[in-house]
């Protein structure tokens, strides 16, 4: 069983920054992308960013420039760097792994509990 465990959520004032964890537990070979979406109340989730197994990136465009992803593939974790936050940034982010190959089978897509981040004016 693959599990997806946050950390480093919390309130932070506009303009401060956060940084997110996400690990990934379980016999795992590989990850073929890891990313972050995020969720606020009465909204859609979005994207924040995502990350390939070779390294490529796509960011939404309301964080780019402010947020960093990147990961760990020997430690099957991905970050979330994010800097110059804003009251719209107020959401509960959350974790994603797609296309892991591990003991046992392949997941197509696994989803961690989520984060909240509260980002105060």
């Amino acid at each position: 069983q693959v599990q997806l465990v946050e950390s480093g959520g919390g309130l932070v004032q506009a303009g401060g920054s956060l940084r997110l964890s996400c690990a990934a537990s379980g016999s795992i070979f590989s990850i073929n992308a890891m990313g972050w979406y995020r969720q606020a109340p009465g909204n859609q989730r979005e994207l924040v960013a995502v990350m390939s197994l070779g390294g490529g990136t796509n960011y939404a465009d309301f964080v780019k420039g402010r947020f960093t992803i990147s990961r760990d593939n020997a430690k099957n974790t991905v970050y979330l760097q994010m800097n110059s936050l804003k009251a719209e940034d107020t959401a509960v982010y959350v974790c994603n792994a797609a296309g892991i190959v591990a003991l046992g089978g392949v997941w197509n897509n696994v989803w961690g509990q989520g984060t909240q981040v509260t980002v105060s004016s």
